[in-house]
């Protein structure tokens, strides 16, 4: 498996990087994990706007999703080739709806589904293309979840956005690459369900025994290096910190 980081800001887009968006690619086939704010333009720096093979929204804030508004355009209106057939898209109940309604002027009802082929999430295990996907819902305000991929014996686990989770931490186990949020800093903010803060990250990471762990969502008013060395003090493995077009081979 391939990992392209395409945006690790989280809440809002930041000087340096557009919001929560991931590619993974494996034998040929492109998933993308969730589209936030800014996530489109970036993209296109690392796949074709029509290679995209599958998505996957973890839960429907804009910081994570936005941009399939605008997507939706790319393959609504495409004039060279003709209308896109439906793409794979994989999300929380109600997410045809909320994209709909973001959109505010889609030509019917029902035109979203003309270019999307909706799948609601639950936790569950599927297959999709090479990989075996399981998915838990973890704790956030919102239905939010988390998703393993696994293939040729190799895995990747990304917590979209949660608050501390016993889910999470089975999900993530054993995890070649934990892929994980760390919105918050520690002692700084301490809101239940919300949003894990580096040291929590770096805990959840030791409890699941994942070989690697990667900060991601960080938002612009945290201190990065903050959350990177509260990680590092309660988490032996490797740490480091997202970036826009960082890429990992798993």
């Amino acid at each position: 498996m391939k990992l392209t980081v395409v945006g690790c800001s989280g809440s809002f887009p930041s000087v340096e990087s557009a919001c929560s968006s991931y590619l993974v690619e494996a034998d040929g086939f492109r998933l993308l994990l969730d589209m936030g704010n800014g996530a489109l333009g970036e993209l296109q720096r690392h796949c074709g706007l029509y290679d995209l093979d599958a998505i996957f929204l973890s839960h429907l804030h804009a910081d994570h999703c936005i941009d399939m508004c605008a997507y939706f355009v790319v393959r609504y209106y495409r004039h060279d080739g003709g209308r896109c057939d439906p793409l794979p898209v994989y999300g929380p109940e109600g997410t045809e709806h909320r994209l709909t309604t973001a959109y505010a002027d889609t030509p019917s009802p029902s035109s979203m589904s003309e270019v999307f082929n909706f799948h609601t999430v639950k936790p569950s295990t599927f297959e999709l293309g090479p990989f075996v996907v399981h998915t838990e819902r973890v704790a956030h305000p919102v239905e939010a979840y988390a998703i393993r991929l696994e293939h040729g014996g190799k895995s990747l686990t990304y917590s979209g956005d949660t608050g501390v989770s016993p889910v999470l931490d089975e999900l993530a186990h054993d995890t070649d690459l934990f892929l994980c949020e760390a919105a918050f800093t520690a002692g700084k903010e301490n809101i239940p369900d919300l949003h894990l803060n580096g040291r929590e990250a770096g805990e959840s990471a030791a409890r699941a025994r994942a070989r690697r762990l990667v900060l991601t969502h960080i938002a612009p008013w945290t201190d990065p290096q903050v959350n990177l060395a509260d990680a590092r003090a309660v988490y032996d493995g490797p740490v480091e910190l997202a970036a826009p077009g960082v890429t990992y081979v798993i």
